[in-house]
């Protein structure tokens, strides 16, 4: 129950997080920058609140590497499930055009940060207990 708990926070703080800086970035810079480097201009922004996001769930719920890792990926399951349905449901896209409407290159660093956002818990929990504990 606790690494369900702590996926859920960890999801819930980044998730929104990224809907906040949205709602700046969709109306204020992408008519002025373009869509490109909007995204890329907010994704430094993310990687610092995944970073204290994992932090904060890893000192609170003391999760084991083991539950670390499972909380990461629960969390990734959470936030692509919010993606996808927020593209499918509200911009009214199928899955197909939503994958093709993506930026190849901020859509690529999208995707590495995805990556980021699982492994994150992980990393947080093996630097605060160093190597070779579980």
């Amino acid at each position: 129950m606790q690494v369900i708990r702590a996926a859920l926070i960890y999801f819930a703080l980044v998730f929104a997080t990224g809907f906040a800086l949205g709602m700046f970035r969709v109306p204020l810079l992408v008519p002025r920058l373009g869509v490109r480097t909007a995204e890329l201009l907010e994704m430094p922004v993310m990687l610092v609140a995944i970073i204290f996001a994992a932090r904060y769930v890893g000192r609170r719920h003391r999760l084991t590497v083991g539950g670390a890792v499972l909380s990461g990926c629960l969390a990734l399951v959470l936030m692509l499930t919010a993606e996808l349905s927020l593209a499918l449901i509200l911009q009214d896209q199928s899955l197909g055009d939503y994958v093709a409407s993506r930026d190849p290159v901020s859509g690529s660093v999208y995707l590495v940060m995805l990556g980021v956002f699982a492994a994150m818990p992980y990393f947080n929990s093996a630097a605060t207990k160093g190597p070779g504990s579980q």
